[in-house]
């Protein structure tokens, strides 16, 4: 039995000497390897299976370090990792977790940024140019970047900028005709046109912009790639190398459901099913019922709006019922909201849906564009909670950014119910934007309170010495610590705050007479959260306040019962900490 050809690659410089044939049979090993991991552990298949064979191409041709390759979003880059001795974390399951899924300097010497937000590359890899020529080093800087980050800004300020030098400097369109899921925007009919014609369309971006192009038409053919990058290697001018590639090649259902396999929990390797699928009811399904019974029983002229993540709202269940309503403006988070403004100052009324880690890249459209010009636009905000694993995607700063941008009110639901009256209440109100926080947890239910007004804090129990407030969430951590707090003989008032951003004073105020502690308790960071608003409340007074949440930082490869535990989140730690305060 032939030993397998990836056992004989540490480094990058193992490459060298190894046949078409061999580095043919080694991509295929290596694409079995990745599938293997990703279909156990969860993780970005199919931009990863359709970069393999141009990033063996670029390990063989090129000299890395030395020679220097940014990888936009760094989603795809575990071929890279894996043959840049990292290879153990696909091979062995006792090491899957020793490398982050993005690039990660700490790990290796031929990762440069801890990156996980799209359209960074170019703008990175030009810098970097420039340094290595102020600093008279040697060298190539290459970007990779993926067609669907085109459509963010900086990659487009970044092109702007590498036309204007006057050295080695190499940007790699990977095009597969997907972002997360389908391109949308105008440039992406040229990349097309471009992709029809061999790269030999009249009408064409990068030369338009003043750079040198050439096109690849089959970017996971090795031969293709190899010729490719001898032909610009060591080049003494910006140029553009177009490749077509295919987005989950070599596995079948990653091609054919390439939205559903960008990123992958779990499956069954043969089929490609969900291993452990969610069933019941969503938040989800509780927004797209509000939008339905807006738009089709009263009338509201409400519009659909998303920054190329459809997938995490299931929004093409609305734009296939109402295509004229749905817009997925790309990678462009910027755009989404100033688009939204623009809607929305002409009687529209936009729900633009949005990541909170992925929003925070149009914070000065929030503040400027929405805030000061006080528009009706309401935001759905997913993935606020206390998130690990990488840096990069963190769910705990999102409290801090838009509770406190003037005229923008903050919202956190903590039922189906609430979720539900809130949209509604945003997309009839007309004092400003809203945002909403999508609860992180399972769905929960109660009956809406006959005067539940989105302002007003919600007190659920009423009892005295400490008062539990619970953000969206965490109130069900709240009533957990009210039911252990009671075999301390303490009854504690239960509330849910629902308003992140403004504070409910009456009601805080009239937990003065009866209560000596009020505790918050926040999935997202102190630092800027609701508690510190709280606190600050009641600084002058004799109250005491104790609040829980995240620590301020940027979290690594801790796991979110981990990092619950560490942030004092449970509820012992909570009961300890309360009784420890009355004493």
């Amino acid at each position: 039995m032939n030993t397998p050809i990836l056992n004989t690659i540490e480094t990058p410089a193992d490459l060298q000497g190894l046949t078409l044939a061999q580095l043919t049979a080694l991509a295929a090993e290596i694409r079995q390897v990745l599938l293997h991991k990703v279909s156990q552990t969860g993780g970005h298949v199919g931009p990863n299976l359709g970069v393999v064979e141009l990033t063996i191409a670029f390990h063989t041709i090129f000299d890395s370090p030395t020679d220097k390759v940014v990888w936009d979003v760094s989603h795809q880059s575990y071929t890279h990792k894996i043959l840049t001795g990292r290879k153990q974390a696909w091979l062995d399951p006792a090491h899957y977790d020793d490398v982050s899924g993005y690039t990660e300097p700490a790990e290796s010497p031929h990762d440069y940024f801890n990156i996980g937000h799209t359209s960074t590359s170019i703008a990175l890899a030009t810098g970097m140019a420039v340094a290595r020529d102020l600093t008279n080093r040697s060298g190539n800087v290459m970007a990779v970047i993926g067609d669907g980050s085109l459509s963010g800004g900086l990659a487009l300020e970044g092109l702007n900028t590498a036309a204007t030098l006057h050295s080695n400097l190499i940007i790699l369109v990977n095009d597969n005709g997907m972002s997360i899921a389908e391109d949308h925007g105008g440039l992406y009919a040229n990349l097309k046109q471009l992709r029809e014609t061999n790269g030999q369309a009249e009408n064409n971006l990068f030369k338009a912009m003043g750079l040198d192009y050439r096109y690849v038409d089959d970017g996971n053919d090795l031969a293709s790639m190899l010729a490719a990058f001898k032909a610009i290697k060591d080049i003494d001018h910006p140029v553009v190398l177009h490749v077509h590639t295919e987005k989950g090649h070599g596995y079948q259902p990653a091609i054919t459901h390439k939205e559903a396999f960008h990123w992958h929990v779990p499956f069954d390797l043969a089929t490609g099913e969900t291993l452990q699928p969610n069933t019941g009811e969503s938040y989800t399904d509780v927004i797209h019922q509000v939008m339905e019974t807006e738009l089709t029983d009263k009338h509201t002229p409400l519009t659909a709006i998303t920054a190329a993540i459809p997938g995490m709202y299931d929004l093409k269940r609305f734009g296939n019922q109402h295509p004229e309503r749905y817009f997925d403006v790309g990678i462009a988070e910027q755009e989404s909201i100033t688009f939204a403004a623009g809607q929305a100052q002409q009687g529209l009324r936009p729900i633009v849906f949005h990541s909170g880690t992925f929003l925070q890249r149009a914070y000065d459209q929030l503040s400027h564009d929405l805030g000061i010009n006080q528009l009706p636009v309401t935001i759905m905000v997913a993935g606020g909670r206390i998130s690990a694993g990488d840096p990069t995607h963190q769910g705990i700063f999102d409290v801090a950014m838009l509770s406190n941008i003037p005229n923008l009110t903050y919202l956190a639901p903590t039922t189906k119910e609430e979720l539900a009256a809130m949209m509604t209440w945003s997309l009839h109100q007309t004092t400003g934007p809203v945002a909403i926080r999508v609860p992180s947890n399972a769905v929960h239910s109660a009956p809406l309170a006959a005067d539940f007004d989105a302002h007003r804090m919600h007190t659920l129990h009423t009892g005295r010495q400490v008062a539990l407030l619970g953000v969206g969430s965490l109130l069900p951590l709240a009533e957990q610590v009210q039911q252990q707090l009671l075999a301390h003989d303490i009854d504690a008032t239960i509330i849910d705050p629902r308003d992140i951003s403004t504070l409910d004073t009456d009601t805080l105020a009239g937990l003065t007479p009866n209560h000596q502690l009020v505790v918050t308790l926040e999935e997202a960071s102190l630092s800027g959260g609701f508690g510190e608003k709280v606190a600050r409340y009641y600084g002058p007074t004799d109250m005491q306040v104790l609040t829980f949440g995240a620590e301020k930082r940027f979290n690594h490869r801790e796991t979110s019962t981990e990092l619950r535990h560490e942030f004092k989140l449970t509820p012992d730690q909570i009961t300890a900490a309360i009784t420890a305060n009355l004493a």
